[in-house]
């Protein structure tokens, strides 16, 4: 977003209930069954959830000890574990269809180690990621907040609070913010939808809701009570997928910025780090932040873009827009320098070859805290701080 006087946008967040955040967990938990049994496997799952009923397919490379069965089991233990058990779907009777097949030889000889051959992306095609000043964890402040009002809605559910009796797991944000030279100041307006318990009367919804919105934002950033808007369509007791087909990767913008910045168009749950719509994502948003982090620029947009089966990437572009401390054209040059950017480069960099993706599933893959005990979210570590600094004498 360039600086302008004034000006609102908005960003919308999803729960984990949602439908298409119970497929991306799904495809997410089945990556991680096959990276734990063998951290070299390939995996492109696609999961599809209605009425009862979960659907798993595509493509795999990995041991024999991750069964059909296994994955199953692991399918419903995910849906337990986002609290479904209801008369339209629920972990313990819902049925599960499992297609996942072979991986295609001829992807895999263009990704593949061979005699000179380094490893290739997995795919072609272009991934961005970014960084601003608007929030702590360096992301675009209405999706920051968007995704707070939910994972806070989701704690207290999840902890049996008095204060979420009778929310059910599929719930949707969204937070818009006035900026005012180039910053934003406040929320002028605010959708809370959540699922509900039958009986549960919208005025009761309301007052448990309120609150946890104004605790999810900073002091003073309240929108007036006419702009607040909590379950609008005044019911919503059928919801999650007994009341919307969920299908893995339909959220890519809640994923990732929020619409404040460029998409490659790539979705990311249910792949392997051998694909660089993932973790060249993830790349970039680690170069992004570190670059902001650093204190080179108040905003830092980068794109990168890959030929399947070659090894390096066929661009890296930089773009500051206009906040920049420094040239453009020699960051590309040093942030190359700084990290080996071919798929292999990224996933060892980055220990990408890890079961950590389950809990990217929800809530987005940026803008989290790095788990050192698990390695999860290693993308939104700011190591190279100190190296960038002193490239630049910063």
């Amino acid at each position: 977003m360039r600086d302008r006087g004034e000006f609102l946008f908005t960003s919308e967040s999803v729960s984990e209930g949602h439908p298409d955040k119970v497929a991306d967990r799904i495809s997410d938990t089945v990556l991680d069954a096959f990276l734990k049994a063998d951290p070299y496997s390939r995996v492109a799952c696609e999961t599809l959830v209605t009425t009862n009923r979960i659907v798993l397919a595509g493509e795999t490379r990995g041991p024999d000890s991750v069964t059909h069965e296994r994955l199953t089991e692991l399918a419903r233990e995910a849906v337990r574990d986002i609290g479904y058990d209801q008369a339209g779907f629920s972990w313990r009777n819902a049925e599960v269809a499992c297609y996942l097949h072979a991986q295609s030889a001829d992807i895999a000889m263009g990704v593949d180690q061979a005699g000179n051959k380094d490893e290739g992306a997995g795919d072609q095609g272009i991934m961005f990621g970014y960084a601003c000043r608007e929030t702590p964890s360096l992301m675009p402040a209405p999706l920051y907040y968007a995704h707070r009002i939910l994972q806070r809605m989701s704690e207290l559910r999840r902890a049996g609070d008095k204060r979420a009796a009778g929310l059910q797991p599929d719930a949707k944000s969204q937070v818009t913010l006035r900026y005012v030279d180039g910053k934003p100041v406040g929320a002028t307006s605010i959708v809370v939808s959540t699922q509900h318990d039958e009986g549960l009367e919208q005025s009761e919804i309301k007052d448990m809701v309120r609150p946890i919105i104004a605790e999810a934002l900073p002091d003073g950033w309240m929108c007036e009570d006419a702009e607040l808007y909590i379950n609008p369509t005044g019911k919503f007791v059928i919801g999650g997928p007994d009341g919307d087909c969920g299908l893995t990767g339909r959220k890519i913008i809640v994923d990732t910025y929020g619409g404040a910045a460029p998409h490659g168009g790539g979705a990311f749950s249910g792949k392997d780090p051998t694909k660089v719509d993932r973790s060249a994502a993830y790349a970039c948003r680690y170069l992004a932040k570190n670059v902001v982090a650093a204190g080179l620029a108040d905003r830092c947009t980068l794109q990168i873009s890959y030929a399947i089966g070659i090894s390096h990437p066929l661009s890296v572009y930089v773009d500051l827009q206009g906040t920049g401390h420094v040239d453009e054209v020699r960051l590309e040059a040093v942030l190359r320098e700084l990290m080996d950017l071919s798929p292999r480069g990224i996933r060892q960099h980055l220990k990408l070859n890890r079961p950590i993706y389950a809990v990217t599933s929800a809530y987005g893959h940026f803008g989290r805290d790095p788990d050192e005990a698990t390695g999860a979210f290693s993308w939104e570590r700011t190591d190279l701080v100190p190296t960038l600094r002193s490239a630049f004498n910063h």
